[in-house]
């Protein structure tokens, strides 16, 4: 089911009834002021000057006081002030009633991709940049908010306009009226041809700025590693490569859009022309006076904006479209699993059991390959393998970041299908070899928000080997460390994250080449003061450093995505072919 379309953004409108209604309400009253002015002053030349009626002035006689001549212009100018004033406090209102209801859908579309974004699978939310999505949730959005906002708000008085004047028109000629009024809808059939094309050129311009929004995020996110290879000239030549790109197509954008739009203004003005000289014939050759005459022009100059904001319409509706498929791309990232009456096999000491497990990023091409491995409750093992075996990837499934393609994975003899992904996460901790730090206080990047006793933070820095670093800060903990934590050094991001990870209180606790950027001697310290603490809970360690994993019980080696060997390190080392053999 589609989560953003046009038909969508309409059902959503008018979910907002009382602003919707408000709103309508306005724009009537708008309409009625705008369209009896233009009736004053050629009705009154008729009346005043060439003596041809008298409506308006014996209404005013009558109801009022009789008059002068200068005393009926005085008095229909500021009724014509007033009314037009009146005007614009109505369209004021009816266009924050709809702006209050364009900005709330517009926040409904980013909650629920946001909450969608959530749910979704790692692996298919990575197929992403962050520039990308960032891209879908602001532009593309506020795309369709201006839509809501503003052109449907335009659309409403608009189509009042045009269809209070077309009453006024056939009231003063009905044969002219209707030459005016069915003519009006070829210009509108011509311009939605044009705006279909303008629709795809808006899209191709979205993702030019989804393209240089990814290449300039890469370029600043990698900036360090760019100033330490002395690239800044070659990556940055490739964002300003895709800024002109986009240059490019937004010249191309607002070229053919400025031009299907000014030769929609051109046929109006066109049939403008053509509708004035017919007026004129009208006055020669029927009743029809000079004074009405000259309220036709002013009729037509008025069906000018609305007929221009109903072409203004179709465009906004082309790359409204355009950007509803754009934020789709987001809605269709695959779930996370539901689970109908979840079962929680974390209340005791893990078993973890891996069966006939398969895993690819891609269909066609399997990471993991019929791997089958057992991990006893408070078991010390170790994964070990050449770079890209698959480690890491089978050390993100164990901890429920992604999910087998075939076999299982069983927690205390229950699978994985039967266990929120969440409740995984929250008993398997996995700390990565490059811990992410946001760009905030150290206290916070240790408790992510979450409140724990003041005892608790300060025995996970000890523990951690962070209090030197601690007291090293001006701050202290409420320093704040940088994007990505730049102000710290990688080994102490890693003893971080490692403080994070204890006051989490995993039941069992994945090392990714966790403590590969610290010393031997901090790496010793840290396990040293983790013994009491890791004893209690099973610990999978992937590492290189054979100083890491000495450690380790049991071994499991990984190559080309299957399990090559297995054994305690007395063992493998017997084996002198084996990669732990290597490793020595």
């Amino acid at each position: 089911m589609r989560k953003c379309s046009i038909k969508l953004l309409f059902k959503k409108i008018f979910n907002y009834k009382k602003e919707l209604i408000k709103g309508n309400i306005f724009a009537i009253l708008a309409t009625i002021t705008t369209v009896i002015v233009p009736l004053f002053i050629p009705l009154l030349i008729d009346e005043l000057l060439l003596h041809k009626s008298n409506t308006l002035t014996s209404f005013v006689s009558k109801y009022i006081a009789p008059m002068t001549l200068i005393g009926y212009l005085f008095f229909f100018l500021v009724l014509a002030i007033f009314l037009r004033f009146l005007g614009v406090v109505f369209s004021t209102n009816q266009v924050r009633s709809m702006l209050l209801i364009s900005k709330n859908i517009s926040l409904d579309i980013r909650e629920s991709a946001i909450n969608h974004l959530k749910r979704a699978q790692l692996k298919e939310y990575e197929r992403f940049s962050p520039g990308a999505i960032t891209s879908k949730l602001v532009t593309d959005i506020d795309t369709i908010d201006n839509f809501i906002g503003v052109t449907v708000g335009k659309l409403i008085v608009s189509v009042l306009i045009l269809l209070f004047t077309s009453i006024i028109l056939i009231l003063i000629n009905l044969k002219l009226a209707l030459f005016i009024i069915l003519t009006n809808p070829i210009v509108i059939f011509f311009t939605a041809k044009m705006a279909r094309k303008v629709g795809q050129l808006k899209r191709v311009q979205n993702r030019a700025v989804e393209e240089f929004q990814e290449e300039l995020n890469d370029s600043l996110e990698l900036f360090n590693q760019i100033k330490a290879a002395n690239k800044e000239d070659y990556f940055f030549s490739r964002v300003l490569k895709k800024a002109k790109k986009l240059k490019d197509i937004s010249i191309e954008f607002s070229y053919k859009s400025d031009r299907a739009m000014r030769l929609s203004i051109f046929t109006f003005l066109s049939g403008y022309e053509l509708f004035r000289a017919v007026s004129i014939l009208a006055v020669a050759y029927s009743d029809l006076s000079i004074g009405l005459m000259l309220a036709i022009f002013g009729y037509l100059w008025i069906m000018m904006t609305p007929t221009q904001d109903i072409i203004n319409f179709q465009y906004s509706l082309a790359t409204a479209k355009a950007a509803c498929k754009r934020v789709e791309d987001i809605f269709r990232l695959s779930l996370e699993r539901e689970v109908k009456n979840p079962k929680n096999p974390f209340n005791k000491e893990v078993e973890i059991r891996v069966t006939n497990l398969d895993f690819g990023y891609e269909k066609d091409k399997l990471i993991l390959k019929d791997i089958s491995l057992e991990i006893l409750p408070k078991a010390k093992v170790a994964i070990v393998g050449p770079s890209g075996s698959g480690k890491s990837t089978l050390a993100n499934l164990i901890a429920g970041f992604y999910e087998p393609d075939s076999g299982d994975i069983l927690y205390n003899k229950i699978s994985y299908k039967e266990i929120l992904p969440k409740d995984i996460r929250q008993n398997i901790y996995l700390i990565l070899q490059h811990p992410k730090l946001f760009n905030d206080t150290l206290l916070f990047n240790l408790t992510l928000g979450k409140n724990y006793p003041k005892e608790e933070i300060e025995k996970a820095i000890d523990l951690a080997e962070l209090r030197r670093v601690v007291e090293s800060l001006k701050d202290g903990l409420n320093t704040i460390v940088g994007k990505d934590g730049v102000k710290l050094s990688g080994g102490e991001r890693q003893r971080v994250a490692i403080a994070r990870m204890i006051l989490s209180n995993p039941k069992v606790v994945i090392f990714d080449e966790s403590t590969s950027a610290l010393d031997v001697h901090t790496e010793e310290r840290i396990f040293s003061n983790l013994k009491e603490f890791l004893s209690k809970r099973s610990v999978i360690t992937i590492a290189h450093r054979l100083s890491t994993i000495e450690s380790s019980e049991y071994i499991f080696v990984l190559e080309n995505g299957k399990l090559s060997d297995r054994g305690t390190p007395k063992e493998l080392l017997k084996k002198d072919a084996g990669y732990f053999a290597k490793m020595i």
